[in-house]
């Protein structure tokens, strides 16, 4: 647990409270960041249909507002994640349902000036030919690089584990798919967890990709808890990434193996805000 011994980075962590303090209602988790010295923070598409109503907005954005905390990424919406859907973004006849909660997403966006957007590829879908699903994935794509411009935003396409039907598995796999769009705001999300889990070499990723790095993710594993709870060197993994050039948040994007609270740690409260 390098962080309390001296940490081998400067980078900014923010919490993804998606997966932290899940004991509390979504709504009272920015101020539960806040009080634990954070000033950033990350979601999964908070509600849990495509388009919310305006009250559920509203009272979204007044909760991150009012804690005093930076809402520095966002997913958008991904479908039915609890059973098993992992985006939108290639999914065949869901292409209304989708730019439509893309609206909701930039205004929020403009509300608390957030910047890095996670777009899920999506699974493939029985019955239909993957290349359509490519094709529309490029089209989709396309069009949320062109649509976060305005909010001077980025798109982030990240590779999954544990999701078998999910194509994007490897860094590799998803700068593939960045070098057929060729737009300059759509990056890698490394969520060094999954790369690790997939079979990515971590180090191998960071001296090829770092320069294709929009948003860093960490877990530890095996078990996807916080830092130190397994094998992997995430310290070591984030001051590579610093020296290659990386200098955006690291989201705290693990499974507490305690109480979100106690599962902190291993970061000194003087590190989680800077």
């Amino acid at each position: 647990m390098a962080e309390q011994s001296g940490a081998r980075h400067r980078l900014r962590y923010d919490v993804n409270l998606s997966m932290l303090f899940t004991e509390l209602p979504l709504l009272r988790r920015p101020e539960a960041a806040r009080k634990a010295g954070f000033d950033a923070i990350e979601f999964w598409w908070p509600f849990q249909q495509a388009v919310p109503d305006d009250a559920d907005v509203d009272a979204f954005v007044s909760a991150v507002s009012d804690a005093g905390v930076r809402l520095v990424g966002l997913n958008f919406f991904a479908g039915d994640m609890p059973s098993g859907d992992r985006g939108l973004v290639s999914w065949v006849g869901r292409e209304t349902e989708f730019r439509d909660s893309v609206d909701v997403a930039i205004g929020i966006a403009r509300r608390l000036d957030c910047r890095t957007f996670n777009a899920l590829y999506g699974n493939r879908i029985d019955g239909v030919e993957p290349a359509r699903q490519d094709e529309l994935a490029l089209s989709t794509l396309d069009y949320l690089a062109g649509v976060v411009e305005p909010v001077g935003g980025q798109v982030v396409l990240e590779p999954l584990s544990a999701a078998p039907k999910y194509p994007l598995r490897t860094a590799a796999e998803a700068v593939a798919v960045l070098d057929k769009l060729g737009r300059a705001n759509v990056t890698l999300l490394a969520d060094l967890y999954h790369l690790a889990v997939n079979g990515d070499d971590l180090g191998g990723v960071i001296d090829e990709y770092a320069g294709r790095v929009g948003h860093v993710q960490v877990a530890d594993a095996p078990g996807r808890g916080e830092p130190g709870s397994g094998e992997l060197d995430i310290d070591g993994c984030l001051a590579a990434l610093e020296s290659a050039g990386y200098a955006g948040y690291v989201g705290l994007e693990y499974k507490p193996t305690s109480d979100s609270q106690s599962s902190l740690h291993w970061l000194p409260r003087e590190r989680r805000a800077l």
